[in-house]
């Protein structure tokens, strides 16, 4: 065996191996590639906030930093920095970035080579029964890939963590625009409980008056109860807000993991609204939703699987090398084998046809991701329409005209020229329409961040761009 041979034997074998070492590794490349970096262009929409990506080395996983939930007064600011650097579901998406990385890496990794050690003609009859006779093989073999099927696996499993960084865009907006509805929902029940609130005083102050003219006489008694039943309904309703907006507040925090509410108010303001854009202005840049965008990077994913299926109908070529040692003689030879399997039966023919067929389903998936954006798109202009021409029809005209008529109305009362009913019709319609205002508000920005998904931009900075005012 090896360790009976000669000096010049030992060296004779080890240098033919490592030279077979060398040229196996030259003609199949090297034995790792890098890992190339993602060129994808993501995040026009909150480019300027960080987000949570996962660390390259899993042992950094076990003491993730220590998040400080928000305290005091909460922004919208805050909320999305709190949202991004902490959701879980965002922190799951980038966890698979990494792993398609390492998936990466795997694909362009050398096939191990092997070593065997093969002893023959022992352990027969007559002059075999011992070890006289024995020949003892060392070999080396490497598998040879053909046909460029490492670089093309590599290349997909590269499409592959493309992919996953879009899927993680994707619901790194999703995330943004879930914080964005949620801060708007907590804003407007804030106004609303703020509504109640005021409802609730003015109609204690309205049965403070209503008493008094029962005292003198001058109306009857029937308006006072009148007076007690609109101060307790008052009061159930701002209970009701109060409750609606606890509600809101645990859904915003949610957003960024959290299970209860450590601020403490949200500070905002709903008042500000801008023109929409016309909705043929916003089709151009449905290109950058990522839920469309990331089709590019599909299909060529699933050209690539499909020249990777049509490479496997190349054979692998197994080769290697070594030493035979002779025990009759001591004497020793060297060997070389090659094998390579006959493609006569399985020629790959059902992965090249699944190949053909997941890459013509892309296409028509992709139709398909553009159409339904482009319907929801249309769909949410026409909301955000809506509701921006309800904003300024009630902020500008209907409100003003229900104030002034609800002054008029009490003021006339307290003269005695209107019932107590009257009063009561103007306040109700008065409050209403304040309520009106809120919804249509919440239901502007709501459709504002809508839109900024779909096109994956901020809508003023498209405003500014398009010159609208």
């Amino acid at each position: 065996m090896f360790y009976r041979l000669t000096h010049s034997q030992r060296l004779v074998f080890l240098t033919h191996v490592g030279l077979g070492v060398y040229l196996l590794l030259k003609l199949t490349g090297c034995s790792t590639l890098p890992v190339t970096e993602s060129t994808l262009e993501l995040r026009r929409l909150g480019q300027e906030y960080s987000t949570y990506n996962a660390p390259l080395a899993p042992s950094e996983a076990e003491t993730p930093p220590p998040f400080a939930e928000p305290r005091g007064e909460l922004t919208l600011r805050s909320a999305l920095v709190a949202a991004l650097l902490n959701n879980p579901t965002l922190a799951a998406f980038s966890w698979e970035v990494r792993a398609r990385e390492a998936r990466v890496l795997q694909a362009g990794v050398l096939p191990n080579p092997q070593a065997s050690l093969e002893m023959e003609e022992f352990g027969g009859s007559d002059d075999r029964t011992g070890f006289d006779e024995t020949e003892t093989t060392l070999s080396y073999s490497q598998l040879l890939e053909l046909g460029g099927k490492r670089a093309k696996r590599r290349r997909v499993a590269t499409l592959e963590r493309d992919l996953a960084e879009w899927d993680y865009e994707a619901r790194r907006l999703d995330v943004f625009t879930a914080v964005a509805k949620a801060f708007v929902v907590t804003l407007a029940a804030r106004e609303r409980v703020t509504l109640a609130e005021e409802q609730v005083q003015l109609a204690e102050e309205t049965l403070k008056t209503v008493c008094r003219q029962v005292k003198v006489g001058a109306v009857s008694p029937v308006e006072e109860a009148r007076a007690q039943v609109a101060l307790a309904s008052s009061q159930v309703e701002l209970a009701l807000r109060q409750r609606k907006q606890t509600a809101a507040r645990l859904q915003l925090a949610a957003t960024w993991g959290s299970t209860a509410v450590t601020f403490s108010t949200v500070e905002g303001d709903l008042e500000p609204v801008i023109p929409p854009p016309a909705a043929d202005d916003l089709l151009p840049h449905l290109i950058h939703n990522p839920d469309i965008a990331r089709w590019r990077v599909e299909k060529e994913q699933r050209r690539a699987t499909l020249e990777l299926e049509q490479a496997r109908q190349i054979p692998n070529v197994k080769v290697g090398a070594g030493l035979r040692y002779f025990n009759t003689n001591d004497t020793a030879a060297l060997v070389f084998e090659t094998r390579m399997p006959l493609m006569l039966f399985d020629r790959n023919q059902g992965g090249i046809q699944e190949a053909y067929a997941r890459l013509a389903k892309a296409e028509a998936q992709q139709r398909a991701a553009e159409i339904q954006s482009q319907a929801a798109l249309a769909a949410t202009h026409q909301s955000l329409f809506s509701a921006f021409e309800q904003v300024s029809t009630l902020r500008d005209t209907i409100l003003p005209q229900a104030h002034s008529a609800f002054e008029e109305v009490s003021q006339a009362y307290r003269r005695g020229l209107f019932r107590y009913l009257d009063v009561l019709d103007a306040r109700r319609t008065l409050f209403e329409l304040r309520r009106q205002y809120v919804e249509a508000l919440a239901s502007y920005h709501t459709a504002v961040a809508d839109v900024e998904r779909l096109i994956a931009e901020p809508l003023h900075a498209l405003n500014h761009t398009d010159g609208t005012h």
